[in-house]
């Protein structure tokens, strides 16, 4: 007789799948899978995600309603003069097109990791935190190979990893003086396996209350931060009740707010419903043109209400919903860090995790191995402009993970990295899912596009007729030759009557596997 699969896993970095198949062959489930892959997706994507950042955690337990675990970044308590603070830009090079950032102590504000995976782990997982924490240990101390993702992500953001000589020191390549590691080399991280490891004996209060959080507090005290001992001591992570839609039969829960991702791409699948009762397909002119209009009305939407700091349910209002499909009837045509773990255990089990650093602040923290978040320097995290956040409070983002139940029965986890282009990337593969019945692997590998400030970014692998017709329609477009990262990475996974499936995004390093 066969042994069922133990469940299913996807994830941005191999290590970062393995430790999840780790956990649930030691006998734990999807949340303790999906902790321990954490803890190693911060060794082996290490600027994607670090104990130093924040994120979310949407959780389905097989017996209860889904929950959502908020530890995401918190603004400071105080606010010091902005003369006072090391905050400075650095130029991103995406090769294609440039990006600013903002980096220094005083990009840092209060980093939830930590805390969130103790929590999570006392409430859902069944494995002790040391269990959990030891592939990370392990490959921080081995060392993890540089995949070529990685290496071109580190490659990106060059200027904030030698922006201190003890963060150029730590990524340093191992043969090429004065170069940071590169693809095939071997990147070794033993302050931080040292970091973990105490964490793993000593427990959450040792970056809260401990050494830790004197090291912090010392390190913006003395380099031009805002973050004290207080701030760190005082920080919750926030139980919320997820945002749950309805989307043409399928249930859709997500990222409720003060979160904005979830709720744009509810507002997005509702004006869908409106305007294309029938269902709308992404691969000819007509649909592509009214997805791209979609997401126009979507961003204006997210402006309109940000100004007036109204950005809540009442988005999906039925009549705020109908002046917004007015506004697409009658028109004339014409970068962060992020990464993304799902998991499902075979008792039914799913969690979807989607976790950031920014891109860094540029200082390593002592001798923990850690680089804290810059998420005070986030011009998306921070729509009012730099230093005009309020004091603590739980900063916004675009982080969407999202459970998502089909007509069919089937069940899934997913969610994804890349800024602004998260809620379109979830959004086209829920539309693949639901409105073109294609299989998994198909919703995540197709082609997508992006519309943002006047431009249609078009992914490489269209039909090459469609692009011709794009290009006529729009005044403002851009062909990439390929699939790129920059339309995000969908990780998911999923399970129905014939079992276990999972896909990940290739954009963005994406491993998937079934776990025996």
């Amino acid at each position: 007789m066969t042994t069922p699969a133990r469940g299913a896993v996807a994830a941005g970095h191999a290590a970062t799948a393995d430790a999840a198949a780790f956990a649930l062959r030691e006998g734990g489930n999807a949340f303790d899978a999906v902790i321990a892959a954490h803890w190693t997706a911060c060794v082996a994507e290490p600027v994607l995600t670090s104990p130093g950042g924040g994120g979310f955690l949407l959780a389905q337990p097989a017996d209860r309603n889904p929950r959502l675990y908020d530890f995401f970044a918190q603004t400071p308590m105080q606010r010091r003069p902005a003369s006072d603070i090391d905050f400075h830009p650095i130029q991103a090079d995406f090769g294609t097109t440039c990006q600013e950032f903002h980096i220094g102590y005083g990009a840092v504000a209060t980093p939830g990791t930590v805390r969130g995976l103790f929590n999570i782990q006392h409430e859902l997982g069944s494995l002790p935190m040391p269990v959990l924490m030891q592939p990370a240990i392990e490959l921080a101390r081995n060392g993890v190979v540089v995949n070529a993702l990685q290496a071109y992500i580190l490659d990106v953001v060059r200027p904030i990893y030698l922006a201190s000589p003890q963060a150029a020191q730590c990524f340093a390549s191992p043969a090429r003086p004065g170069q940071l590691v590169g693809e095939d080399e071997t990147l070794h991280l033993p302050q931080l396996a040292d970091t973990l490891q105490a964490l793993s004996e000593e427990g959450e209060r040792l970056f809260y209350e401990g050494e830790i959080a004197a090291q912090i507090e010392a390190a913006c005290h003395d380099g031009g931060g805002h973050l004290t001992r207080k701030d760190l001591a005082a920080y919750q992570v926030k139980r919320r009740e997820p945002l749950h839609l309805l989307y043409r039969g399928a249930d859709f829960y997500t990222n409720p707010p003060p979160a904005t991702g979830g709720l744009l791409i509810g507002f997005a699948l509702k004006l869908l419903e409106r305007l294309a009762p029938d269902g709308i397909a992404i691969d000819n002119p007509d649909g592509i043109t009214l997805l791209a209009e979609i997401m126009r009305v979507t961003n204006q939407a997210r402006l309109d209400h940000i100004a007036t700091d109204s950005l809540d349910h009442g988005l999906l209002d039925p009549e705020l919903l109908q002046q917004y499909r007015q506004q697409v009837m009658t028109r004339t045509r014409a970068w962060r860090g992020t990464t993304h773990i799902s998991v499902i255990d075979r008792a039914g089990n799913l969690a979807a995790l989607t976790t950031s650093n920014g891109e860094g602040c540029g200082h390593m923290l002592s001798d923990t191995g850690i680089m804290l978040n810059n998420m005070l320097g986030e011009e998306d995290l921070n729509p009012h402009g730099f230093h005009a956040w309020q004091e603590n409070r739980r900063l916004t983002s675009m982080m969407a993970p999202g459970l998502l139940r089909l007509p069919d029965g089937r069940r899934l986890a997913l969610g994804s990295g890349g800024s602004n282009r998260i809620r379109s990337a979830i959004l086209q593969v829920i539309l693949r899912l639901v409105d073109e019945g294609l299989p998994l692997a198909g919703c995540v590998t197709r082609p997508r596009i992006h519309f943002e400030n006047g431009l249609l970014n078009i992914e490489g692998g269209f039909e090459a007729g469609l692009y011709a017709q794009l290009q006529q329609d729009f005044d403002n477009s851009r062909c990439w030759p390929d699939r790129n990262l920059y339309f995000g990475g969908v990780h998911v996974v999923a399970l129905g009557e014939q079992g276990f499936d999972s896909c990940g995004d290739q954009r963005r390093g994406g491993v998937a596997f079934s776990v025996d």
